[in-house]
């Protein structure tokens, strides 16, 4: 199958292994990655503060990157999330029925909801022995209805001591703007949040959402924590031995 990669700004940025990563898993997997060189920002972050017109402007460019036919994996479920259910909402706003037909054409799926709804797998041969715990994400969570279907493909994993994380779908307090228009809240959900992971005694914190993870990873290393973030591509793709 050939497959559209779409990488989120944030990892794009920041977390550029995100995006390696679910090249290599997907290769590995049979399948042609291609990366469509003009995809910008999808757009999420300007609408969710109300940046409508802004917005349209991008959801427009990032529809046009991928209309060749082609299956779309985002490595951000809220990238994911802001096609499938900001894009229609926005075109509404901008009255523009040619942006509501581009975005009823893509075919955007989270990476976990590509691997075990459209490919019917949830042992891709991973091999990680460290103890991992799991955050679910609010837009993976709560828009993208993701359930267990992260767990599932990290169960399948060799080697790997997956912990329960208590309180798990309380949000990071990362929120985009959130964290910096409201940021006493922000850090005291983060606490809480970190406070939960310490208690797993995980090596590895993953999510699906590198945002998130960038505010997690924060609190965690100025606690000098010793726990690593890394995107659940990242563990599903990691080799099994030899």
């Amino acid at each position: 199958m050939r497959v559209a990669l779409s990488v989120a700004c944030f990892d794009d940025a920041l977390f550029p292994d995100a995006g390696r990563a679910v090249t290599v898993l997907l290769e590995r997997l049979g399948h042609d990655v291609v990366f469509p060189s003009g995809q910008t920002c999808c757009g999420q972050i300007h609408w969710s503060a109300g940046y409508h017109r802004e917005a349209a402007d991008l959801a427009r460019a990032y529809t046009a990157a991928f209309a060749g036919g082609d299956v779309v994996v985002a490595t951000s479920a809220s990238c994911a999330a802001a096609v499938r259910d900001a894009y229609p909402r926005l075109a509404r706003a901008a009255r523009d029925p040619g942006l509501a037909r581009a975005a009823e054409g893509l075919a955007v799926y989270e990476l976990t909801e590509f691997l075990v709804d459209v490919l019917g797998v949830t042992d891709v041969g991973a091999y990680f022995p460290h103890r991992v715990t799991y955050h679910p994400s609010c837009q993976s969570l709560r828009t993208l209805k993701a359930g267990d279907r992260p767990l599932r493909l990290l169960r399948a994993v060799q080697g790997i001591d997956l912990v329960e994380l208590p309180n798990a779908e309380e949000c990071c307090g990362f929120g985009g703007a959130f964290a910096m228009k409201n940021a006493d809240v922000s850090v005291a959900m983060v606490a809480d949040k970190v406070r939960h992971i310490r208690g797993t005694g995980a090596d590895v914190v993953c999510a699906v959402d590198d945002s998130c993870l960038a505010h997690i990873g924060g609190a965690l290393s100025r606690l000098r924590a010793g726990v690593r973030t890394m995107h659940l591509a990242e563990i599903l793709a990691s080799a099994g031995p030899s």
